[in-house]
């Protein structure tokens, strides 16, 4: 069906790191759904972020922590977001550092684990539209302790995996794992971060295996999931 008369693009905001704006296989599903993409870098958000307008709020991941001390004021400021967002009716998806942060935002919180996530694992999930099993691609060492008013969907091993939120205007899905992830990406992940590899226990060269292995049916789980999140936030697309 062709859109109406008074259809317009699908406005998404991406709160993201200046130098990682790599959104993969969920930017290219949103884009072909109709998101017009609007960029804001992590470091430079502003004061009061209007959400008039935006359909919705996504949040990438980082190289950072939430829990940092350092980049206390980066994450108190993309907290305000998630607030307002929810407050106001936009949606929110977020993953890892993003679900992270978006967790903490809602009176959730994050921490360092024990050793690492790393490779394409399996989850177990109670949600096969909203959190199917996978396998999905890790590559964090953070830990993200849903809000309380919250429900986990999925574990690992590690930690909570996915979680959704509706007690507030805007509902809110999380993902720990990382469905976005390309095999490019995956790959220089593991060649940047010598020391998460060495935490998870594996070898740069069996994770980029898994990172081939995985590229085709991984972006066909991507739209997949981003196409029932979509449904589940109650997005309108074109």
């Amino acid at each position: 069906m062709a859109p109406g008369p008074d259809a317009h693009p699908l406005v998404v905001h991406v709160v993201a790191d200046a130098t990682d704006r790599d959104g993969g296989h969920v930017l290219e599903r949103l884009e072909e759904r109709g998101a017009e993409i609007d960029w804001l870098d992590r470091d430079d958000l502003p004061r009061h972020w209007d959400a008039d307008g935006v359909d919705l709020l996504l949040l990438l991941g980082s190289e950072r922590s939430a829990h940092d001390p350092r980049w206390e004021s980066v994450v108190e400021r993309e907290s305000d977001m998630v607030r307002v967002a929810v407050g106001t009716g936009a949606p929110v998806m977020a993953i890892c550092y993003g679900a992270q942060l978006a967790a903490r935002a809602l009176g959730g919180t994050s921490y360092r684990g024990d050793g690492a996530e790393a490779g394409w694992k399996r989850i177990d999930t109670i949600d096969e539209v909203l959190c199917p099993e996978g396998p999905w691609a890790q590559f964090h060492q953070d830990v993200l302790a849903p809000p309380p008013t919250s429900t986990v969907l999925g574990h690992s091993w590690f930690g909570p995996q996915c979680f959704v939120d509706e007690a507030f205007a805007g509902r809110v899905i999380g993902w720990q794992f990382h469905p976005e992830v390309t095999t490019a990406t995956f790959a220089r992940w593991v060649d940047e971060d010598a020391a998460l590899v060495r935490a998870e226990g594996s070898s740069p060269a069996e994770l980029k295996r898994q990172a081939l292995a995985n590229a085709v049916r991984s972006r066909q789980a991507a739209h997949d999931l981003v196409d029932a999140a979509l449904a589940y936030l109650r997005v309108r697309t074109l």
